[in-house]
C-alpha cells in the first residue's frame, strides 16, 4: 500500500463539505446527497475521494445505487485492494482470538467495525456463513481474496453464502440464491458456554443464530431462578442456558419451524422445555391477565425500529412487552430484556423500563447493563456498531 499522502491512480469521487465534515468527525460512510462528482466511476469501484477543491481525503469503496454511496476504507491511496483485505481479514481473525471464550461459533469479521465495509463472516465450528452488503464485496476480485483468504486462514470444512434479497436488490445487484461456495458440508454442532446447538448453513434468520447474544446468554443464567419464561426465544438461545439454574422454562416463538429446532437443541442437551407457538403480545397479555407468575422473564423481541420514521411506534411495542412481562414477575424476580433496534437508544430503553415499572408499581434495580457480545466490536466514531441493549434487572414491588 503506497504510504505517501495525496497520490493515486483511482477514480476519484468529490464530496461536499458536509460530507468532508463527516468525515473529519471520525464516520466512514458519505451519502448520496454529499456527493459533488463521480463521472465514470464504476459500481463497486475503489476510489479516491476528495473535497469540492481537489484535496486528497482518503481511499474508499463506491455504491452507485446505495444511499450509503460511499465507505471509507483508508485514509491514505489503496491502489492494491488485495493486499487491505488480506490484512483485515487477518486481524478481525487476531481479535477475536484475544477476546472469544467458550465457544466455537463467533462473529469473524463485523463490517465497518473489522474496517471490511459490506462484509460479514461468522464461524460455526467448522462452517463458515458469509454475507456481501456492498457492490464492492460481492465483485469477482474481492470474494476470491475473501474465500481464499478465510480458507487459509481458519480451514472451514465449507463456506456457506447467505443472500438478503432486499440487500441485492438495494445495491441492484444480480439475484443470487443462498448456497455453499466452499466444501459440501451443511450442518454442524456448535458450542456456546458449554451449550450445545444444531446449525444449518442454509436455514435459519441472517446468516443462522443470532451470535450477539452468546455472552448476554450467560449472564442471564447467572441471575435466573425459579420458573422461567423467553419470549421470542426463536431457536432456544436464552431457554437453554436458563435450564441450567432454573426449574421449569417455557419458550415462546411465532415460528413454528424454530421451535422444532429449538426442541432438537433441548434434546441435544438432555434439556425438558415447554416450548409454546404464539403470538408474544397476545400470549403476555392472556398470561398477564390470567394471574400467570413467573421467576425469570426474557423479551428478546426483534428490531421494532427499522428505520426512524417509526421509532414511536416502536417505544410503545417495547414498554408494552416490558409492562406485561414485570406484572407476571414476583418479587425478587429477574426481567432481562433486550433491544436491537439501533434508533433506540441505549437512554431511550432504559426510558422505556422506567416508565412500564412506574406503570405497574414496580421498583427495578439494574443488575447489568449489557450489549453486544465482544465479537461484534463497536467502533465510537461509528454509531450504528452499537445496537443491542440487554438489561438485567431484580424486580422488587
Amino acid at each position: 500500500m503506497p504510504s505517501k499522502p495525496g497520490t493515486s491512480s483511482l477514480p476519484v469521487v468529490r464530496i461536499s463539505r458536509r460530507g468532508v465534515r463527516r468525515l473529519q468527525d471520525g464516520h466512514v460512510w458519505v451519502y448520496r446527497s454529499d456527493i459533488v462528482s463521480a463521472d465514470g466511476v464504476a459500481p463497486g469501484s475503489t476510489v479516491g475521494i476528495s473535497d469540492e477543491r481537489g484535496k486528497f481525503l482518503g481511499t474508499a469503496l463506491y455504491s452507485s445505487s446505495s444511499q450509503i454511496a460511499i465507505r471509507m476504507i483508508s485514509s491514505h491511496p489503496v491502489d492494491d485492494l488485495t493486499r487491505l483485505l488480506q490484512d483485515r481479514i487477518r486481524g478481525a481473525i487476531i481479535y477475536r482470538e484475544r477476546v472469544v471464550r467458550d465457544t466455537d461459533a463467533y462473529r469473524v469479521i463485523f463490517s465497518e467495525a473489522d474496517f471490511v465495509p459490506g462484509l460479514i463472516v461468522d464461524r460455526y465450528n467448522d462452517l463458515l456463513s458469509i454475507q456481501a452488503l456492498t457492490q464492492a464485496m460481492d465483485a469477482e476480485p474481492a470474494r476470491a481474496v475473501i474465500v481464499a483468504e478465510l480458507s487459509q486462514r481458519l480451514k472451514p470444512a465449507a463456506i456457506a453464502e447467505r443472500v438478503d434479497p432486499r440487500i441485492r436488490e438495494l445495491e441492484q445487484l444480480p439475484a443470487r440464491p443462498s448456497g455453499l461456495i466452499h466444501g459440501e458440508k451443511t450442518s454442524t454442532v456448535v458450542t456456546m458456554n458449554g451449550v450445545r446447538f444444531h446449525y444449518e448453513a442454509l436455514e435459519g434468520q441472517k446468516t443462522g443464530s443470532f451470535l450477539d447474544q452468546r455472552e448476554n446468554y450467560a449472564a442471564a443464567a447467572r441471575f435466573a431462578h425459579g420458573e422461567a419464561l423467553d419470549v421470542f426465544c426463536y431457536q432456544g438461545g436464552f431457554a437453554l442456558h436458563l435450564a441450567s439454574s432454573c426449574s421449569k422454562v417455557t419458550g415462546v416463538d411465532s415460528s413454528r419451524p424454530s421451535l422444532e429446532v429449538a426442541d432438537r437443541n433441548a434434546s441435544l442437551n438432555s434439556h425438558e422445555i415447554e416450548w409454546v407457538e404464539a403470538n408474544a403480545f397476545d400470549l403476555l397479555r392472556d398470561y398477564a391477565d390470567a394471574g400467570r407468575r413467573y421467576d425469570t422473564i426474557v423479551l428478546d423481541p426483534p428490531a421494532f425500529a427499522k428505520s426512524k420514521s417509526n421509532l414511536e411506534t416502536a417505544l410503545r411495542g417495547y414498554k408494552e412487552l416490558n409492562l406485561r412481562a414485570l406484572k407476571m414477575l414476583r418479587p425478587g424476580g429477574i426481567l432481562v430484556s433486550c433491544c436491537c433496534s439501533y434508533h433506540v437508544s441505549p437512554a431511550q430503553y432504559l426510558d422505556v423500563l422506567r416508565i412500564s415499572a412506574q406503570d405497574v408499581h414496580r421498583n427495578l434495580r439494574i443488575v447489568e447493563n449489557r450489549g453486544q457480545a465482544k465479537d461484534h466490536p463497536i467502533l465510537l466514531n461509528i454509531p450504528e456498531t452499537e445496537y443491542l441493549k440487554c438489561i438485567v434487572a431484580y424486580v422488587s414491588n
